[in-house]
């Protein structure tokens, strides 16, 4: 059977590979448009496979916001280098991500990576796959969060293309929404308010504070004093609340908020690699190395 370009044309469409691969598959099943396809999404599976194992810390956070700010997801996609983020194919499928996962509001990745992300019907993870096969490496959706006020507004705020921030407000508006998650983004707070804080975390601080006080030879009355002040400086500088605010140092997020008649519910932080241990090479060990050969 005769290979036209239309039947190249719509193979490239179907699979986002390459024209020279596309020709190769259709002359090995004759012609056949959907056993080329099986046949390709195998081998792009067997790519994808051989793939993930290696590390994949660069990537984007991408956010997505319904048109009346009450929805919205942040999505962290991960990449071997910075140069693949910045390709259309990569920025393509990130983009298009977006929109499916708010409108399916899956439960979690597993359900996230199940979705139907194309008019052909494909999921997500068979999409990534062939991503993996065409740019040559690991490409990973690694995680999301979905948030939602029925009564409030949904704040958000992209520094870049690494820092994602979302803020979940009951009442208030967008201007004081944005101006929160543009905050979260550079005071990085641990929790909402102090009630929320680990109870692990302030007993390992209060320990140290209250060894540092000891030390100071002052009378026990004086160190209580000492540490219950010190205390308080740690709990507002890490919660958002507590902590000043970054366009208006005189006034505290909860001093802002309750102008606002609003209520902080949640908030979300995501910074592209966050936690990823990333393999360091050592240019002048890899040289002895190779020296000693």
């Amino acid at each position: 059977m005769a290979i036209t370009a239309a039947l190249v044309k719509e193979l490239r469409e179907r699979t986002g590979s390459g024209m020279m691969e596309c020709k190769k598959a259709l002359v090995a099943s004759n012609g056949d448009i959907e056993a080329a396809v099986e046949e390709m999404r195998k081998s792009g599976l067997a790519k994808a496979d051989k793939k993930s194992d290696r590390i994949a810390a660069e990537g984007i956070i991408v956010i997505e916001t319904s048109a009346d700010g009450k929805n919205a997801v942040m999505i962290e996609v991960n990449s071997e280098t910075d140069f693949v983020t910045k390709s259309e194919d990569f920025m393509g499928f990130v983009n298009a991500l977006a929109p499916v996962v708010l409108s399916a509001q899956p439960v979690d990745l597993e359900a996230l990576m199940a979705l139907s992300f194309n008019d052909a019907g494909d999921s997500v993870e068979v999409v990534r796959q062939a991503l993996v096969a065409k740019i040559g490496e690991n490409i990973k959706v690694r995680r999301f969060e979905l948030m939602s006020s029925a009564d409030g507004v949904i704040g958000s705020y992209r520094h870049g293309d690494r820092i994602g921030t979302m803020v979940n407000l009951t009442g208030g508006d967008e201007t004081v929404a944005k101006d929160i998650a543009m905050h979260v983004a550079a005071s990085r707070p641990q929790a909402v308010s102090a009630a929320d804080l680990p109870a692990e975390l302030l007993e390992k601080e209060r320990d140290i504070v209250a060894t540092q006080a000891k030390d100071s030879g002052k009378p026990e009355a004086i160190i209580e004093k000492m540490v219950e002040g010190r205390m308080k400086k740690f709990v507002n500088e890490i919660s958002l609340m507590g902590q000043a605010f970054v366009k208006d140092p005189d006034v505290t997020v909860e001093q802002l908020v309750k102008k606002a008649d609003a209520t902080v519910n949640a908030f979300a932080f995501f910074e592209v690699g966050e936690g990823i241990e990333k393999a360091e090479d050592n240019f002048a060990e890899e040289v002895m190395a190779q020296a000693k050969l």
